[in-house]
């Protein structure tokens, strides 16, 4: 490359990586069997439905979710609707890379 060559701007994680890593952080914090996890689908239904996500588990989903993804969540953007089903985790995930 010539010192005159652009570098390419850095790309955010692709769906399949964002979704990946979500299962990973899902499966650790809350200790969730892996075959468990792998057969959550968009409409599968996580606060009030798993056990394992009560109120102090979301705290450390959130911090991992921080760690692993590079984001910052804010407590504005935490609400009800985002930690109802796993396609709502997902897209919350998603755009909060986008911003990063």
């Amino acid at each position: 490359m010539t010192a005159g060559t652009a570098t390419a701007e850095p790309t955010e994680p692709s769906r399949s990586v964002i979704d990946t890593t979500l299962r990973a952080i899902l499966r650790d914090v809350l200790a969730l069997d892996e075959s468990q996890v792998e057969a959550f689908d968009a409409d599968t239904g996580l606060f009030g439905h798993l056990p394992e996500l009560d109120s102090m588990a979301v705290a450390g989903l959130f911090t991992e979710m921080e760690d692993r993804l590079d984001i910052v969540i804010d407590d504005d953007d935490v609400d009800g609707e985002m930690l109802e089903t796993y396609g709502g985790l997902l897209a919350f995930a998603e755009a909060k890379t986008v911003e990063s």
